[in-house]
């Protein structure tokens, strides 16, 4: 990863399932001088996911924190759950068009993998990209602001 203008805080979460990926992209993120909460889990122990999930949407939807990276084994339960929050836009993205898209257009302030879909090549370029694609706003934030009024 190179230096990039992204946010300088990060809250990560995973499951049991993505704990493996959670500590390559935690390392990866703090080489680059991102400060970053990790709300665990903190091993391969099998645990209740939605409690990260909760968690990291959490601070998400309170303002608390600017942007989240949410991993479980498809990545499926942890957006699931993360977008029930107010004011918190996940992305499932298992690509690299999914990662910039989601930024450019959608302002997603959650990243969610899935940490048995991808590998950890793969997951490194989707939180580079991720974190260096900026928010077009434009006729994007209008359709954003929609999203308070579901």
């Amino acid at each position: 990863m190179t230096e990039t203008p992204g946010p300088r805080q990060i809250i990560i979460g995973c499951d049991h399932a993505a704990y493996r990926l959670k500590e390559t992209l935690k390392a990866a993120m703090e080489a680059q001088g991102i400060a970053v909460i990790d709300v665990g889990t903190h091993s391969d122990a099998s645990m209740d996911y939605p409690d990260t999930g909760k968690t990291v949407a959490e601070k998400i939807s309170s303002g608390e924190v600017e942007r989240g990276i949410l991993i479980c084994g498809t990545g499926l339960g942890m957006s699931m759950v993360a977008n029930k929050y107010p004011h918190v836009r996940a992305a499932l993205c298992n690509d690299l068009f999914s990662a910039a898209m989601s930024r450019r257009h959608n302002d997603a302030n959650i990243l969610v993998m899935g940490g048995r879909v991808i590998g950890d090549i793969l997951a490194l370029e989707i939180l580079r990209t991720w974190l260096e694609t900026p928010f077009e706003g434009g006729r994007h934030q209008r359709r954003l602001d929609m999203f308070d009024t579901v």
